[in-house]
């Protein structure tokens, strides 16, 4: 079920995800909380970008956060203990494939299944840790949803290889058009997925700065040396392809991506 994640656990990563998090806070997370005295299992908690938007949108919640890399379990703590200090999370080292029987009226999971082998098998294991009631909060992104301005096939070419590689680590970096099926077909009732669009330009310097700069094109930057190990581009075309995403971020320039989010029910 598990997979290689491709972006790396690295400090850049960190902040990558981090900066990510606080800037798609509202949009991602708008509409999600859970009411004081909630059991509720973050499956996948990574550094904790997520966490912290989860203890702050719902306090009084009691969370378990678990993930397989006790690299990021102990940024997730250290992060949770530097914004929220007061607030307890059950933080715990597990893989998705042996979590305890145990069950809570909520469980959060996002930018996990687009890493795992077998995101179906991972989501009817989750389903029987949910009390009768209870519900699953997913959101995936999909890159091949970012398109911008100007057009460049080198810099389309560079996010080409973003996309290839996670699927030849076993992921699947389009999995967000296809959250709605996966759930149903995990025996969720009532799924429901919409989605979270982002748009930057020169009028929204927060976005082009946070997502534009400091998301994506720092996601893509992230697979450089096993593009360039792989013979997928060479050193120069890399160079180019960047070069030519990041006029997306600069006066004149356009970006748009979109996340998608699927609600489901025991």
């Amino acid at each position: 079920m598990g997979t290689d994640y491709v972006h790396g656990y690295t400090p850049a990563e960190t902040r990558r995800l981090t900066d990510q998090a606080q800037t798609l806070a509202d949009l991602l997370h708008g509409g999600t909380t859970y009411p004081p005295g909630s059991r509720v299992l973050e499956a996948g908690c990574g550094v904790g970008a997520q966490t912290v938007q989860l203890v702050t949108r719902s306090p009084g919640i009691d969370l378990v956060s678990v993930d397989i890399s006790e690299e990021s379990l102990a940024r997730a703590k250290a992060r949770v203990a530097a914004v929220a200090p007061e607030v307890r999370v059950d933080f715990r080292h597990a893989d998705l494939r042996d979590l305890p029987e145990e069950t809570f009226d909520h469980i959060f999971v996002c930018f996990v299944l687009e890493h795992l082998a077998d995101p179906h098998a991972a989501l009817v294991a989750l389903r029987r840790l949910i009390k009768p009631g209870g519900t699953i909060t997913a959101i995936e992104g999909d890159h091949q949803s970012a398109f911008f301005h100007p057009r460049s096939t080198a810099a389309q070419a560079v996010v080409d290889c973003l996309v290839d590689l996670q699927a030849e680590a076993g992921g699947d970096s389009l999995i967000g058009r296809r959250l709605q099926p996966l759930l149903k077909d995990a025996g969720y009732a009532a799924v429901r997925a919409h989605p979270c669009t982002v748009y930057a330009d020169e009028t929204l310097p927060h976005l082009v700065d946070g997502f534009t700069r400091k998301t994506f094109i720092a996601m893509v930057e992230s697979v450089r040396e096993r593009a360039l190990a792989a013979g997928m581009r060479t050193p120069a075309e890399w160079a180019q392809g960047i070069r030519d995403l990041e006029k997306s971020a600069e006066s004149g320039g356009t970006f748009h991506y979109t996340f998608f989010k699927a609600v489901g029910g025991t």
